[in-house]
């Protein structure tokens, strides 16, 4: 199929794109990587009468960046500059995890990480894990900036909090501090297919006990963030990680029965991953702490 037809507009400011959304609002898509947004206008799921190329705008960086205690991300950064980025690897090492996770590396060849986290799809990747890592994204308009904790960004399946005017120009990883430590787990039937559930983790050591976060995704309307009680040292000798995973499992996560899988087979995927998860990331904030 082919999409319904739009008017094309090739901005080359930030400024340009502010003006245009100001005065198209609803009736415009922008397009950046265009990995989500092109299959969706070919199945003609949506049908803008607009679409705003951010593809030609000028001085747009290529790769992450350094900034005020975040490795921040542009919107015309690929999703593979990430992948390969030092920079990414040495202090948002989370985010470098999951890139491996995320589709194919076509796709991350063209597809943006801002684009992804517009897109606000709670089985993807990286939504999940900006949450459970508290980043936040800027978004802009004509009239100004805001910045969006990432616990506010995502509203519901491809929905965001952006109003009609608005677009996202950034995206804000926290750096990792020198006694946490991350893990990402994730099932699927083949290599870049979307999850049946995954989950990210980030923990951190304070004395003698550890408290760790998880971020699932695919198992609700948004990714789903939630905090483990302080586990001692003990509690990773014992099924204690698992009971406690479980009840998170049981009383917060919300699977669905599709044709891909049953509730009862993502629920337990979202046990066996969560504690895997929790013993992995709770292992490298305990070795952080040892070397800090």
């Amino acid at each position: 199929m082919k999409p319904a037809p739009f008017t094309y507009h090739r901005p080359e400011t930030r400024g340009e794109v502010d003006a245009l959304l100001a005065e198209l609002g609803s009736e415009a898509k922008i397009l950046a990587g265009g990995q989500s947004l092109i299959p969706i206008l070919n199945m003609r799921l949506s049908s803008p009468a607009h679409l705003i190329d951010l593809n030609h705008l000028h001085d747009e960086t290529a790769g992450p960046a350094l900034d005020d205690g975040h490795v921040t991300v542009g919107p015309l950064v690929r999703q593979s500059s990430v992948e390969r980025s030092e920079l990414v690897t040495e202090r948002v090492p989370l985010l470098a995890e999951t890139m491996d996770f995320v589709a194919h590396p076509a796709i991350r060849n063209r597809g943006t990480v801002v684009g992804s986290i517009a897109h606000a799809d709670p089985a993807a990747e990286l939504p999940a894990v900006l949450a459970v890592l508290r980043g936040e994204v800027v978004a802009r308009s004509a009239t100004g900036r805001r910045t969006i904790p990432a616990g506010e960004c995502f509203r519901g399946p491809l929905e965001n909090s952006l109003e009609d005017t608005e677009w996202l120009e950034e995206v804000r990883w926290p750096v990792a501090a020198a006694d946490q430590g991350f893990a990402f787990e994730e099932f699927a039937r083949r290599s870049g297919d979307y999850a049946l559930c995954g989950v990210a983790a980030r923990a951190e050591r304070a004395g003698d006990t550890t408290t760790v976060a998880l971020g699932y995704l695919g198992m609700g309307d948004v990714p789903v963030c939630t905090e483990l009680p302080p586990l001692g040292a003990s509690a990773f000798e014992t099924d204690e990680v698992e009971d406690a995973v479980a009840r998170v499992v049981e009383g917060q996560l919300d699977p669905v029965d599709d044709i891909h899988a049953t509730v009862a087979f993502r629920t337990h995927l979202a046990r066996r991953l969560g504690a895997t998860a929790v013993r992995r990331a709770a292992a490298k904030a305990d070795t952080a702490g040892q070397d800090s």
